[in-house]
């Protein structure tokens, strides 16, 4: 979150600028939202259907818990 409001915020260079305004404004207003998604899932077990060869459904599943943050990212065009 804190990445893109940087990028958003650099006067440095206008496209770069002008292509995190939208995701930094997404992010600052579903922070709350996303952090609350994050903290549901924290200490608590995860199956991931194996550990030297897991499922990688299972594994995105537990390592990008936000579908807020999921879909943020997803409408970012860079």
């Amino acid at each position: 979150m804190y990445w893109a409001r940087e990028l958003a915020a650099q006067t440095e260079d206008k496209t770069l600028q002008a292509k995190f305004a939208s995701l930094a404004k997404a992010l600052a207003d579903n922070e709350q939202k996303i952090l609350a998604e994050f903290a549901a899932v924290q200490g608590k077990p995860a199956d991931i259907g194996g550990y030297y060869m897991p499922d990688m459904k299972k594994v995105t599943s537990v390592m990008r818990p936000s579908a807020t943050f999921n879909a943020a990212l997803e409408s970012f065009k860079a």
